[in-house]
């Protein structure tokens, strides 16, 4: 085993305030080598606040993060390109930074952009000259081009049309298979997050808490589109799932009766509920979710 499937980020006990406003309270999980953890809540649950500490953007005020990862990228809700540089240039403006010279920088970025879906003619456009899926791949590329062990996604799909994102998940996930990356991706989005992560944990607001934690164990490249629409409904039916979202509460099915058969049979679900959690994912508060 190598360094790099040692490696992992732990939250630990983690809260956060902007003066009196606590935003964060008691924080738990990790992320390893090689999966995808989902954060997922609804607006004002502290999810971009969490990622920034994460990524240590912000100062921890109460608990610990500890990210062993070799190196982290961060990809942004927007591509945040520089106007004034090309495609090319801007994926390469971490290389740069990092002194590589420029026909290095320049190979290695053309080739992570042709593999996401860029063309040659592309990357000697400005961003304005680019559509909104293309700016995205470049943010993309961005990110991904000093190979880092840990990528940190902050709802970087959620202005795309349907096909572009799934396009771009699937470029992703190959990148993130291939490399054994980290992930934490943050999402209001539950069929994202099941389209995407090995474990969602999901947050409810005031302050931001985990309240639930699922596993799924299929294998993200192998789920079609069946599968994540079961699931999601899956996940939409559950009791804290609902009232994190402010859901009104499922009504329950009248009973069948006596003598009725099931109209279909019980199957594996591939969905499940960390209730007790396992060590060191804890259900915060030891809440049980339902």
């Amino acid at each position: 085993m190598n360094g790099s499937s040692r490696a992992a980020l732990h939250v630990r006990g983690l809260s956060h305030a902007f003066v009196r406003d606590e935003v964060l309270s008691g924080i738990d999980f990790r992320v390893r080598a090689g999966e995808v953890v989902a954060l997922v809540g609804p607006s004002g649950c502290g999810k971009t606040t969490l990622l920034h500490l994460a990524a240590g953007l912000l100062k921890v005020q109460d608990g610990q993060v500890d990210n062993h990862f070799a190196s982290t990228a961060f990809m942004f809700q927007q591509p945040r390109l520089l106007p004034w540089k090309t495609a090319l240039d801007n994926i390469a403006l971490s290389l740069k930074a990092a002194g590589v010279r420029r026909a290095e920088r320049h190979f290695r970025a053309r080739e992570l952009a042709l593999r996401l879906g860029l063309a040659h003619r592309d990357l000697d456009k400005f961003p304005h000259q680019l559509s909104g899926g293309m700016q995205s791949r470049v943010a993309l590329a961005r990110a991904l081009v000093l190979a880092p062990e840990l990528l940190l996604l902050d709802e970087p799909f959620s202005a795309l049309d349907v096909g572009l994102k799934e396009e771009l998940y699937r470029l992703l996930l190959a990148h993130q298979a291939e490399r054994h990356l980290g992930v934490l991706m943050i999402t209001h989005d539950l069929m994202e997050a099941v389209r995407l992560s090995d474990l969602i944990l999901v947050m409810a607001p005031a302050p931001g808490r985990i309240v639930c934690r699922f596993e799924l164990d299929r294998a993200a490249a192998s789920r079609d589109d069946g599968w994540v629409y079961r699931h999601t409904a899956e996940l939409l039916q559950t009791r804290a799932v609902r009232a994190s979202f402010g859901l009104p509460p499922v009504v329950a099915a009248a009973p069948s009766p006596p003598g009725a058969g099931r109209a279909h049979a019980q199957v594996d679900t591939g969905l499940r509920l960390i209730v007790p959690p396992v060590p060191p994912v804890a259900v915060a508060g030891g809440k049980r979710c339902g």
